[in-house]
């Protein structure tokens, strides 16, 4: 099975055409003022009008309210969220769309809660202090093989990048990987070149 890319923290039509013809499978949208890569309602609505109804349109999201998760999955057409805040499993299963979990893992203990979630997918990303995810830092990826005994789908994400995804989805052979910074120009800026040889990196693995 192809190992699904997830390239996050799209912020214009540019960048997601881009990882659309380079062979993205899924596109995440930072709902989440404090990113350098938040974007509105809005701006994500226009975006996901002029990309394929095949890629999947994932709304990434800290503590939000719901109200503006299911504003958010109506206007913008989300079939997938991406909880990377405190959202409690009870709130992550409520908006009848598919749902990921984000877990930032500082070491094994990191892996006790992931069971009492029922969502369809699980992230796991680095924990960086402070931070709510798109560090760029990797962590111990013994840890992502671990999680797969849960038996849900693991997204693996924190520091990947061109020169060392293959590896990874070679180590873990997790269900996709899903990058940030490691192909950006700056913070919400994709670099297209560097997009292609991700998703080739991933494709070639």
């Amino acid at each position: 099975m192809d190992v699904k890319v997830k390239i996050c923290g799209i912020t214009n039509v540019e960048d997601a055409k881009a990882a659309a013809d380079a062979g993205a499978d899924a596109l995440g949208f930072m709902f989440f003022e404090q990113s350098p890569r938040a974007v509105s309602i809005e701006t994500v609505a226009e975006i996901t009008q002029e990309i394929s109804p095949w890629i999947m349109r994932v709304g990434v999201f800290v503590n939000p309210e719901p109200d503006f998760v299911f504003s958010a999955i109506h206007r913008c057409g989300l079939n997938l969220l991406q909880f990377h805040g405190d959202e409690t499993p009870e709130f992550c299963a409520q908006f009848g769309v598919m749902s990921m979990k984000a877990f930032r893992i500082k070491d094994a203990d990191s892996l006790n809660i992931i069971p009492s979630y029922s969502t369809d997918a699980l992230l796991l990303d680095s924990y960086v202090a402070g931070k709510q995810g798109g560090t760029g830092e990797k962590f111990n990826w013994d840890l992502a093989i671990e999680a797969k005994k849960f038996g849900k789908p693991v997204f693996l994400a924190g520091g990947l990048t061109p020169e060392n995804v293959a590896e990874a989805v070679r180590k873990v052979e997790s269900f996709g990987v899903d990058v940030s910074s490691g192909v950006e120009l700056s913070p919400g800026k994709k670099d297209h070149a560097k997009v292609r040889n991700f998703i080739s990196a991933v494709r070639g693995a």
